[in-house]
């Protein structure tokens, strides 16, 4: 199903122990039509951004990369499928995987708040 992501902000709420973003990050997404973007930070997150495409069935083919405290930038690809919650908020489970480096891959669960 496709739901609409503009203005919508998000926290992450599980990932896997190769992930980056933590509780304390905080994505502000952005929509017009298919096209989809955000930024992020908090946690180990200095500063990131992603951009997507919406396909058909709501899900989210992923491009992010940002920078974290250790001053190294990472850059990876994410498949996110959006889904509602009992209590109508956004979830988007993610599957996701570092492009560069040892290229491990992760799940991740943002929900919006």
């Amino acid at each position: 199903m496709k739901y609409h992501l503009d203005g919508k902000r998000f926290r992450s709420v599980m990932t896997t122990s190769s992930g980056q973003v933590d509780e304390h990050t905080v994505f502000q997404y952005h929509q017009d039509g298919a096209r989809v973007w955000a930024e992020y930070s908090g946690g180990a997150i200095v500063r990131g951004h992603l951009v997507a495409i919406q396909s058909p069935d709501g899900t989210l083919d992923m491009r992010y990369h940002h920078i974290n405290t250790n001053n190294i930038i990472m850059i990876g690809k994410c498949h996110s499928v959006p889904s509602l919650t009992v209590d109508n908020k956004i979830m988007l489970r993610e599957e996701w995987e570092w492009i560069g480096g040892a290229c491990s891959k992760g799940q991740s669960v943002i929900l919006e708040i």
